[in-house]
């Protein structure tokens, strides 16, 4: 089994950035969103991170920052021996760990 090593920024808009660090276990294939579900089943139930994995890799919901390269946590492969840094989408309201804000402001109206 290998180990990937995950730097997941945790916290919202308005606090200064922090970060958590998760050493993760992992068969090749393996991806970022597999590695964040296993942190919030087995490590911390309480990161935030938004996924709709209904419709085939389709739908967008898991689009964050991976070492500073905006991509697809459930396409994105885990990688061992180095630290793999995750952010959240950049220019867009944080609102609680890796969650951003998506909806467009004429959609947030009302």
């Amino acid at each position: 089994m290998k180990t990937a090593r995950l730097k997941v920024r945790r916290g919202s808009d308005g606090e200064a950035p922090r970060y958590d660090e998760f050493a993760v276990p992992f068969e090749d294939g393996a991806t970022v969103l597999d590695a964040l579900v296993w942190v919030r089943t087995h490590r911390d139930p309480s990161l935030a991170v938004r996924y709709s994995c209904i419709n085939a890799n389709v739908c967008k919901e898991c689009t964050i920052a991976v070492d500073g390269k905006v991509v697809y946590a459930c396409t994105t492969r885990l990688t061992e021996g180095r630290m793999m840094v995750l952010d959240p989408l950049p220019g867009k309201q944080q609102l609680r760990d890796l969650v951003t804000e998506t909806r467009s402001p004429r959609e947030r109206l009302g």
